[in-house]
């Protein structure tokens, strides 16, 4: 019989609507696990989530069905839905329109879930903007500053 199978892991990182700080500690108890349990279809997960105030890195397992496209669209439409519809009395919430996919390998999983584990480390030292930079550079990808940033 045969069988296709697949070993994704794509590391998605994508921040607040022009890098707000709307992502506080107590949305973020909320937010993450909410985040994790979006249906995103046909063997496709969520598997870590680290991040601060004005952006979320997500560790993603895909399926063989899904694209990433797809993946992101239902993470950030259907959080920003809840968020505003639970935090009615706050600001509008918003993701901004783009998004980073990195891929993993499998043996780097457990180093990357510990870096989502340290983000607010990291952050004292490290603005989003320039990790950002680091990830598609680190990456080998080129990118224009006045459209990567909304």
């Amino acid at each position: 019989m045969p069988q296709s199978l697949a070993s994704v892991y794509v590391h998605l990182v994508f921040s607040t609507k022009n890098r707000m700080p709307r992502i506080t500690p107590d949305l973020r108890t909320r937010l993450y696990p909410y985040l994790a349990a979006i249906d995103l279809g046909r063997g496709t997960k969520v598997l870590d989530i680290g991040g601060v105030a004005d952006h979320v890195h997500v560790l993603t397992a895909f399926g063989r069905e899904v694209t990433i496209a797809d993946t992101v669209k239902a993470l950030k439409g259907a959080s920003s839905r809840w968020v505003n519809e639970t935090f009615a009395a706050e600001l509008p919430f918003a993701w901004q329109n783009g998004y980073g996919a990195f891929s993993i390998g499998y043996p780097d999983l457990l180093a990357l879930k510990g870096y989502l584990a340290g983000q607010e480390e990291h952050h004292r030292l490290t603005e989003y903007q320039d990790e950002y930079r680091e990830l598609l550079s680190h990456n080998g990808l080129v990118w224009d500053e006045k459209y990567v940033w909304d």
